[in-house]
This record gives C-alpha cells, sequence and structure tokens, in this order.
C-alpha cells in the first residue's frame, strides 16, 4: 500500500481519536502534500505543451515525462523541459513506477487505448475533450473509469472548474436571466488545421483533423468547451441538432469543411446556435445567453450582464461597473470580487495574474488526487455524453440534415 492509500484508508479513524477533527485535517493536508503528484505528458503538440507548462505551474505537481513518438516534438521538449524524461512508446511511461498520473494530449482518436492502458497500469489520468472520436470507445473508456473508482479520471471540459463560468453558470441558475430564451455561441480564427512537417510521410498523422474518418471536425474539436458550457445553463443536454457546412476558403484538396453553422435543440424549447470558421478571426469566441430579464455575455474569461428595463431589481448591481457596448450598457460580473472590487477593475483589460481554464482544471486534478478520489465535475460519463453529441453533430454537419439523440443514448 502506498504512502497516499495508507493516509486515506488507514491513518484518519486514529488521528482523529488522538488529535480531534480540526488538527487532523491540517496534518493529513501537511502529510499528503508532502510529496507532489508525478505526472507525464502524453502527446506534445501545442496542447501537450500548454499541459506540461501547466502542470510546471502547480505546486502539488512534478513533471516526470513527456512522451511522443514523432523526434522533432521529442527535441523540442529537450529545449523546453531539459529536465524531464523523454519517452518515445506511451508504454514505457506507463511502466514506470516514479509516475502517478498521466494527461493524454494525443489526437482524438488514439485516446481510447491510451487511457485504457492508463488505468489498467494503476495510474490516474486526464483525458483531453473531446474524450473519444466514436461512441464505441468513449464507452470502453467509460466502462474502464467505472472499474478503476480508486483512480482519477478526469476530462478536459474546462469550463466546469474555471472559476469565472462557474460563478457565472451559478448566477444564471440563481434566476438571474428570467426565463432563458436561448443562446449563441461562435469560434472564428484563421487557420488551415495542416501542421507543416519536413516528413511526408509523417503529414498525414500531423493533419488528422483533415481526415473524416478520424476527425469529429469542427464542432468536436471547437466547440465542445462551449457548447458543453450551454449544457449547463439550460440543465440538460439536446434532443436534437441541426447542422450546415461549406467548404469556402481552404481549397486545397480536403474533403472536410471549413465553415459551419449549428443549431442544438433542448427539451425545454430553448436553442444554442453555435458557428465556426477556419476562413476568418473576426470577432474570436464568446458565447451570449439571451433571457427574458437580461443576457449575459461570456467572453476570454470576462463576463457581462445586459438588463432587461423591466427586469426587477437584484440588488448588488448598482454597487457594480457598466461599461458601454455600442449602444448597451453591461453590468460585469467579476469571479471572487466584492462590489468594491468591480468598481475599480476594468474587465476588458487582461489580468496578467489571471490561470488559464486549462491551469484550473488541472488543479481540480491534484486536488482530487490529494483529497480524493471524488467524482470529477468533469467525470467520464459526461465525458461520453459529450461524445455522443459530437459525434451526432459532426453527422449533421455532413448531412445538412437534423438528427435527434434520444436520453438513453448519452448514457454508457
Amino acid at each position: 500500500m502506498d504512502r497516499r492509500r495508507f493516509l486515506k484508508k488507514g491513518s484518519m479513524g486514529t488521528l482523529l481519536s488522538i488529535v480531534g477533527p480540526s488538527v487532523a485535517g491540517a496534518e493529513l493536508r501537511e502529510a499528503r502534500t508532502e510529496e507532489p503528484l508525478r505526472c507525464a505528458v502524453i502527446g506534445f503538440g501545442p496542447q501537450g505543451r500548454d499541459i506540461a507548462a501547466a502542470i510546471e505551474d502547480i505546486p502539488e505537481m512534478a513533471l516526470e515525462a513527456i512522451c511522443d513518438d514523432y523526434p522533432i516534438m521529442l527535441r523540442r521538449a529537450q529545449r523546453s523541459n531539459p529536465d524531464t524524461k523523454r519517452v518515445p512508446d506511451y508504454r514505457a511511461v506507463l511502466d514506470d513506477p516514479a509516475v502517478q498520473a498521466v494527461f493524454i494530449a494525443t489526437p482524438t482518436h488514439l485516446h481510447r487505448h491510451v487511457a485504457i492502458d492508463a488505468l489498467a497500469a494503476g495510474k490516474h489520468v486526464y483525458c483531453e475533450a473531446p474524450m473519444a472520436a466514436t461512441v464505441d470507445d468513449a464507452r470502453a473508456m467509460a466502462e474502464a473509469a467505472a472499474s478503476s473508482p480508486d483512480q482519477v479520471f478526469q476530462v478536459g471540459l474546462h469550463l466546469r472548474t474555471e472559476p469565472q463560468y462557474r460563478s457565472v453558470f451559478g448566477f444564471i441558475r440563481s434566476g438571474a436571466l428570467g426565463k432563458p430564451l436561448y443562446g449563441k455561441a461562435q469560434w472564428h480564427a484563421k487557420d488551415s488545421w495542416r501542421r507543416p512537417t519536413s516528413d511526408p510521410a509523417r503529414q498525414k498523422a500531423m493533419d488528422w483533423r483533415l481526415d473524416p474518418e478520424l476527425s469529429l471536425g469542427m464542432v468536436g474539436e471547437l466547440g465542445l468547451q462551449q457548447i458543453d458550457g450551454s449544457n449547463w445553463v439550460f440543465a440538460g443536454f439536446p434532443t436534437a441538432v441541426h447542422g450546415f457546412s461549406s467548404r469556402l476558403f481552404w481549397n486545397d484538396g480536403r474533403t472536410v469543411p471549413d465553415t459551419v453553422q449549428t443549431v442544438f435543440e433542448y427539451e425545454g424549447g430553448q436553442r444554442l446556435m453555435w458557428d465556426a470558421t477556419l476562413a476568418s478571426s473576426f470577432d474570436s469566441a464568446y458565447e451570449l445567453y439571451y433571457g427574458s430579464d437580461a443576457t449575459i455575455m461570456l467572453r476570454e474569461q470576462k463576463a457581462w450582464m445586459f438588463k432587461e428595463v423591466d427586469a426587477p431589481q437584484l440588488g448588488w448591481e448598482v454597487y457594480a461597473r457598466r461599461d458601454r457596448f455600442y449602444k448597451e450598457t453591461g453590468i460585469a460580473l467579476l469571479a471572487n470580487a466584492t462590489k468594491l472590487d468591480a468598481i475599480g477593475t476594468d474587465p476588458t483589460a487582461d489580468d496578467p495574474n489571471q490561470k488559464s481554464p486549462l491551469w484550473h482544471a488541472l488543479k481540480a486534478f491534484a486536488d482530487n488526487y490529494f483529497f480524493g478520489p471524488f467524482p470529477p465535475v468533469a467525470d467520464a460519463n459526461l465525458g461520453f455524453a459529450t461524445t455522443v453529441l459530437a459525434v451526432a453533430a459532426r453527422d449533421a454537419v455532413r448531412t445538412g440534415n437534423r438528427v435527434t439523440i434520444e436520453p438513453s443514448e448519452y448514457l454508457p
């Protein structure tokens, strides 16, 4: 039995009987955090590099190894993380007793085998979203996670752990919108999705997002975080999705679209309209949620509320900062801020001390390791459900049809 398991299962009762619950909690926390959680990143592309940087910014975690089967990525890891082990085969990482947790940032269609093998090896697992590229893969991963209850399995749906979004979503749930009406969200970025490489044989593997047999497309790879936020706001999963798509700009032989529009239908009658393009960066990314009393905009970890003239007073908003948006005035919503804090804060300015949504997701994973395991807010069941939704949306986009989803389909 390792130190963490011994402390968790064996010492709590003895500690409580000797020193009492308040002192015991402090002693147990100190004992559990004496040694950092030793981590490995599998897949050192852009997301893997961001994960590695976030791990090194969390004191409770230590980056033990970086794994990638592409030698150029390992050479890049040598420059950025010279003191970290570099491994070309993920199975060697799983055989390493020094590694306690793995962070999977490979292409989506490779998640299944890495995650299941990691759980079988006794590792804790963080898997980037989308959790899998097919419903069958997602189901197998969810079943493996359910069979490993003493191991943390968290999916990278970052908004579930980001303080600003959690604060705003709680605010919405309190009734501040009035009657929720509908939502709009977008992702605009000029990006070919092609990744340059000097190795022609490697090109197909690098451009996996452009392979319709491997990729969940723009909805799954770009929109899933925002769509999951909409599921949270509307307290459920869509019952149907409409899809539309075009290839309008990147005429390079690809068979996947570069511009899509989708409409997600919810049981309460609300709809989310989500659109994305790889042909224009204008207006970037944001989410809007419309209600009978107010509309809320979320953008770059910031949020504003635009009230209707007949909306009831909530009380606190008289102290809040107000910002002009063309002809509208938005009330700044700041997480973890008092009313007076909001007066002197410019919500449009970037905060150099603000942590990214990814950082908060990894911090939640570390906290679960030290003080759990308890069910993550983004667990394998949520990962499965969002994969089901992404597959349905991809199919709707491909066919231009309406695809229905039964509630039972969201259950592994």
